[in-house]
């Protein structure tokens, strides 16, 4: 990732690595095309000879899969993926609340 310049190394004690640009500018892709995982729907790997040599009867569909992959991907980034980490989700927190009443009332009707 740093040959991609996505990290810089720190030295010394606490050293380690951080991102070498704001994590609103790095996307999904960046990380995957740094990491030389590719996603790839077709079976030929886009050498379009899955099918005995030649190309596929689906082959356009299954690349066009990949290229919508690729551009949703890129419009994600790491600071968005931060931030929906980090914030709550309401309906989660709605859940939380409605069993610790629950377990209170039980509480409740066990010493009445």
């Amino acid at each position: 990732m740093r040959r991609y310049k996505l990290v810089t190394s720190v030295r010394g004690p606490g050293g380690g690595y951080r991102l070498a640009r704001d994590m609103r500018d790095i996307t999904v892709t960046d990380i995957i095309i740094a990491v030389d995982e590719p996603l790839d729907a077709t079976l030929c790997g886009g050498k379009q000879n899955c099918h005995d040599e030649h190309r596929c009867m689906t082959h356009d569909l299954w690349t066009n899969l990949n290229k919508r992959m690729y551009a949703y991907l890129d419009s994600v980034t790491l600071g968005a993926l931060v931030e929906r980490e980090v914030k709550p989700d309401p309906d989660v927190n709605v859940l939380k609340d409605v069993r610790r009443r629950a377990a209170i009332s039980l509480r409740e009707a066990a010493a009445a």
